[in-house]
């Protein structure tokens, strides 16, 4: 699919993120490509999955497009979400139609430079999208001057810089602010637990939304209704 229709087909919708670290009981390639299953089924436009695996069996099992990314550790840096060249790279090859990555201006693994990883792989894969995934409007900001093609609130309240912060604070006033300023397509994802929400941010603007722990982690679901529980 191109560019232009992977942007038409993911416009106003809902993309669903099909993630399970290591540590969790749904953590499998296979389980994540029927995670995958359920949600397209259910409406989903699109997927949002980690690691090469997990991407290789969803694509393999559905007919979807999918936002890539590797979470990786470098060491102490806190940059981890698809952080160097290397991941970006391994995910273009596998055929992720949208590659995101962290878009913060913090430094990042091997002293690499954000310019230099978006300038290269525009070069080498032009016809993959790139998406910013930022939590600040700085972020936003420097992140469409290099020329990705989609900015993300996805690190909003992630980073030493917004931590405790909430994409609903202030009747989503990051989104608002967002919204205002960019030009590129913004996608809400962060703590869209609630369809009211997904609702509130898309009149608010936004092109699209992701959501994940909400729908797609069952262990976290179960504890809010654990919580809920007379005592």
């Amino acid at each position: 699919m191109s560019a232009k229709t992977i942007l038409k087909q993911i416009k106003g919708g809902l993309i669903v993120s099909c993630q399970a670290l290591a540590d969790e009981p749904l953590h499998s390639p296979f389980i994540m490509s029927r995670m995958a299953k359920a949600a397209l089924e259910s409406g989903a436009v699109a997927i949002r999955a980690n690691s090469i695996a997990d991407i290789q069996c969803i694509k393999d099992a559905n007919e979807t497009a999918v936002i890539g990314i590797i979470k990786k550790e470098y060491g102490n840096n806190p940059v981890f979400i698809t952080p160097t060249l290397k991941e970006v790279r391994a995910l273009c090859s596998i055929g992720c139609e949208i590659v995101a990555m962290d878009g913060t201006l913090r430094a990042r693994p091997n002293g690499e430079k954000l310019d230099e990883i978006v300038a290269t792989i525009k070069a080498e894969y032009p016809d993959v999208l790139l998406m910013a995934d930022c939590a600040t409007l700085a972020d936003a900001k420097y992140c469409q001057k290099l020329a990705f093609d989609l900015i993300a609130t996805t690190l909003h309240g992630y980073t030493e810089e917004t931590k405790g912060q909430d994409i609903a604070d202030n009747d989503f006033a990051f989104v608002t602010e967002l919204v205002k300023v960019l030009e590129k397509p913004l996608i809400v994802e962060g703590n869209i637990d609630t369809p009211a929400k997904l609702t509130t941010v898309m009149q608010k603007g936004a092109y699209a939304t992701v959501v994940g722990s909400a729908i797609t982690r069952p262990q976290l679901i179960t504890k809010k209704f654990v919580a809920a529980l007379p005592n």
